[in-house]
């Protein structure tokens, strides 16, 4: 079966087509698609034993423990001799050196097999292996860690439920102390990693790793950090207003004096990445009732929204294989306690890694984690080899997940799922602010602290000495936010942030996806529904699966500017994300009135 589903594949991918459209094939070609054959076949075979030793290392960690972190580095050792071999390099460059007689499929494959080598040049073979023995052994320590709070284990799930609930300052002052901790046991490793990955694509030319991660976008790391700036200065007018309003709403529910910038441990999210927990929209609170519900209901109900806009269902596998469900806090057994969706063999072996419980904020994240999941599922196709199965960017990944995560809150959904009553009356101003607080929010975090932190890190080879200096320098800057108390360089507060450890260098990502993802939506509830983009019901409607499989079916076969162009018409702007949020602008003016501003009028 194996083999038929190649022959197919690559029989298309030479002739170019599979409906009887046959075009000639020259002697390049025809060299050049043997090359990139014998290379993605050995590749999807190391590419699964990663995944699986990966899998293994991410829900098995066992104190003391070492056997599932060895086995992960012995499969990224093998994957990274292969990927980085000077064969597979010299090849690659020989008949990229031809790319005029190739086809642009063809091409597109090289240039993967070129970047995935410039992260594991065996060149320098010995560095490779201490960048991935070191990464597995920061992973472990990572999502080992047992945090600790007034003397008794707790989960991250009992740390942020503190952060979002309590209103006793003084215990979400111990709750935000005890989520840092973990940063002082991660420091040493991270300034490890930072050295490693600079030093390994050094190797292949490119002058640091960060520079590196922004090529996959065809930017350069300057072109990238003035998109994030414009995306922020678009939204800084928006921010500023929400800003001031939430120093004056905290202030009065802690009983307190209002400050200048907005203490870490008021806000409701470890990292100040999202406000929005802290609002209860009337006839809109979800948590009551879904706490009536059990956690598979979560994740079954997240799958009947995407069969019902033409999805089919999950594979059984999907369930016999994933991890959705947390472990116990006193568990000897840890796992990954971050949501992730997994395309194991790039073909169809799809996994989800989560911490599922009943309540609003997973109801959404598990909608959004099957959005990868399809995504993995709809271009793996014969018109898509296995070396182009990811997204058009690494983007559209998270953009279609957050995009079915937000449709998945909206009234009309929840109503017509029977979640609220139809006829509840709600507050469309309050609604709008808890989503601004979310996406708004974020979007200062991902552009502003964590991608300039992670460009400091790497661009910049900040010194160590000066890691938490910079992140709170960053956090007051770009987000308004200071610590509870002066935060010394024995921290390493950046660090607690796992994407910093384990997903380097691609923050702005998120950013990036937030911005398409509004333009999506807008497209989809504008052209395809009819509905307002505040109140829209995406179930049952085939129109909409139809729009995503025509963005999701090519993977990154095809340019991703020209993806997005295609689908909505439009080249990437923040213009959908500001024109859904204008609405909010001018209440919070109002409620404003006679307040300090203490953010600048302009965004410096």
């Amino acid at each position: 079966m194996k083999q038929s589903f190649w022959a197919l594949g690559l029989a298309c991918l030479l002739l170019g087509s599979c409906g009887g459209n046959e075009q000639t094939v020259s002697k390049e070609q025809t060299e050049a698609q043997q090359f990139i054959d014998s290379y993605s076949q050995k590749y999807v075979q190391l590419y699964t034993n990663v995944s699986e030793a990966q899998w293994r290392a991410n829900i098995e960690i066992v104190e003391g423990d070492s056997t599932n972190t060895v086995a992960a580095r012995k499969a990224d050792e093998a994957m990274a001799e292969f990927t980085g071999a000077a064969d597979n390099i010299e090849n690659a460059r020989k008949f990229m050196a031809m790319k005029d007689k190739l086809t642009e499929l063809q091409v597109r494959q090289l240039e993967q097999i070129l970047y995935a080598a410039a992260n594991n040049p065996q060149t320098v073979a010995d560095l490779v292996k201490q960048r991935i023995k070191a990464e597995n052994d920061q992973t472990k320590q990572l999502y080992g860690y047992q945090y600790m709070l007034g003397g008794k284990k707790v989960s991250t799930n009992d740390l942020d439920g503190i952060l979002k609930k309590e209103n006793n300052e003084g215990k979400r002052l111990a709750a935000w102390t005890a989520s840092k901790e973990i940063g002082k046991t991660l420091k040493d490793g991270l300034v490890n990693l930072r050295n490693y990955r600079n030093q390994t694509v050094q190797a292949l030319g490119y002058p640091d790793f960060f520079t590196y991660q922004v090529s996959e976008y065809g930017m350069s790391t300057e072109e990238m950090m003035q998109t994030m700036d414009r995306l922020m200065q678009e939204l800084y007018p928006l921010y500023r207003e929400l800003h001031t309003w939430e120093r004056y709403e905290l202030a009065k529910k802690y009983n307190a004096a209002v400050p200048d910038y907005l203490p870490a441990h008021w806000l409701p999210n470890r990292w100040g990445q999202d406000w929005s927990a802290g609002i209860e929209v009337k006839g809109l609170n979800l948590d009551s009732v879904l706490a009536t519900k059990n956690a598979e209901w979560i994740v079954k109900e997240g799958e009947k929204l995407y069969t019902s806009i033409g999805f089919p269902a999950l594979p059984a596998t999907f369930w016999q294989k994933s991890s959705l469900y947390p472990y116990p806090a006193d568990s000897a057994v840890k796992k990954n306690n971050h949501a992730s969706a997994w395309h194991m063999d790039l073909n169809n072996d799809v996994r989800s890694l989560m911490s599922v419980e009943p309540n609003a904020e997973w109801f959404e994240t598990a909608n959004h984690e099957l959005g990868h999941i399809y995504y993995y599922l709809t271009y793996t196709n014969p018109d898509v080899p296995p070396l182009l199965r990811k997204g058009a960017n690494r983007a559209y990944h998270e953009a279609i997940g957050s995009m079915m995560g937000l449709a998945a809150m909206q009234k009309p959904y929840v109503a017509g799922r029977g979640l609220i009553n139809a006829d509840a009356k709600t507050d469309e101003t309050q609604a709008l602010l808890k989503e601004a607080l979310n996406t708004v929010v974020f979007i200062f975090f991902s552009s502003g602290t964590m991608s300039n932190f992670e460009k400091a890190m790497y661009v910049d080879s900040l010194s160590p000495d000066q890691w938490n200096a910079k992140w709170w320098e960053l956090a007051k800057k770009y987000q308004g936010i200071v610590p509870p108390s002066a935060r010394g360089e024995e921290f390493c507060d950046a660090s607690t942030k796992t994407h910093i450890n384990d997903d380097p260098a691609q923050y702005y990502d998120y950013a990036l996806s937030y911005v398409i993802l509004y333009q999506l939506h807008n497209h989809i509830a504008k052209n395809i529904l009819h509905q307002d983009p505040h109140a829209t019901n995406y179930f049952g409607q085939t129109g909409i699966g139809d729009f995503l499989k025509k963005i999701t079916y090519p993977g990154a076969s095809k340019d991703w500017r020209q993806v997005l162009k295609e689908s909505t018409g439009e080249e990437l702007n923040a213009k959908a994300m500001l024109e859904y949020f204008q609405p909010l602008v001018s209440w919070l003016q109002e409620q404003n009135k006679g307040r300090k501003y203490t953010l600048p009028e302009q965004m410096q």
